[in-house]
């Protein structure tokens, strides 16, 4: 699964993943459950939750905490053509940690079993939920196994941090592997997959029913076809920053489209080389961060 992140998995990215190595399903950036008019979703994330490309799944990801409002954005969902929802018990950045919202939500788990069962009964098709561990424990998700497999909850996309360390230390996939025996949920592995080798070793220690990519594929959307055995699991440098060109390429054409003005595109285009950690790339990556026009983006694509 090509995981969701806010501001990067637009559309367009979707698409070029899926064009290019072809995820098994992929995932909205979240849609805000609004209290603002009957709709609850913005005209932006309707269009977003129909946006099928290439008949992959496309799960549309919700994130708030008023059960009200999420069923009534759920509805709207499907309603613009979602089949798959998921609900966002992750996310530890921004204001959408404020006002209970994404992994935030997991300091007060007293509210989740009304959110999680009024969902359950709104959502016609798939319903998962991607969540950390814990709000400030990692052992936090063993309480709330019980409750996900009673709402008959489809699966669960697990990154083994918890919301207060956001980024910071490792993904603990020993918690994955313990999730995996004491739930009959299948279990999504996430967090720290940025090579083949990582995502075998995970699935083999955790035996989680599949994995979720997002920093790691961002930077190397390949890593779906070294993972597959499509693609060397260790490509040598040249053959690394090809792809990078070649990929980047691809993204620059289809943002010219879908965003506004020259400025736009380069920011789009400039989060994807944040991702980047291989030393091979890291130079190019730095340089193309750097770029101050499109045309010095372009440049750089050129070497």
């Amino acid at each position: 699964m090509l995981a969701p992140l806010q501001g990067v998995t637009n559309r367009a990215l979707r698409a070029c993943f899926i064009d290019r190595v072809r995820p098994d399903t992929v995932f909205t950036e979240f849609m805000q459950a609004r209290n603002q008019g009957p709709k609850a979703l913005s005209a932006a994330d309707r269009r977003e939750a129909g946006a099928v490309h290439g008949n992959v799944p496309l799960v549309a990801q919700l994130i708030g905490h008023r059960p009200e409002v999420l069923v009534l954005a759920a509805q709207t969902a499907q309603a613009a053509g979602a089949r798959h929802l998921n609900f966002n018990l992750g996310c530890p950045f921004g204001r959408h940690t404020t006002g209970l919202s994404g992994g935030a939500l997991l300091s007060r788990p007293d509210l989740l079993p009304e959110i999680v069962f009024a969902l359950r009964a709104a959502i016609s098709g798939s319903f998962s939920i991607k969540l950390r561990a814990g709000y400030d424990d990692l052992e936090q998700i063993f309480s709330l196994l019980p409750l996900f497999a009673a709402a008959q909850v489809d699966f669960l996309v697990l990154h083994p941090r918890t919301v207060v360390q956001k980024y910071g230390g490792n993904a603990d996939h020993t918690i994955t592997a313990r999730v995996v025996k004491e739930t009959p949920l299948p279990v999504i592995a996430n967090g720290d997959i940025v090579s083949a080798a990582q995502g075998k070793e995970i699935l083999q220690t955790t035996k989680a029913a599949g994995l979720m990519l997002g920093r790691g594929a961002i930077a190397d959307p390949r890593l779906f076809s070294r993972l597959r055995g499509l693609a060397p699991e260790r490509p040598n440098a040249g053959e690394l920053q090809q792809d990078f060109v070649d990929y980047l390429g691809d993204l620059l054409t289809r943002y010219e489209p879908l965003f506004c003005g020259e400025q736009q595109i380069l920011a789009k285009l400039k989060e994807v080389p944040a991702f980047v950690t291989d030393p091979r790339l890291l130079p190019l990556a730095q340089q193309l961060r750097r770029a101050r026009t499109l045309q010095d983006f372009r440049a750089l694509l050129s070497f």
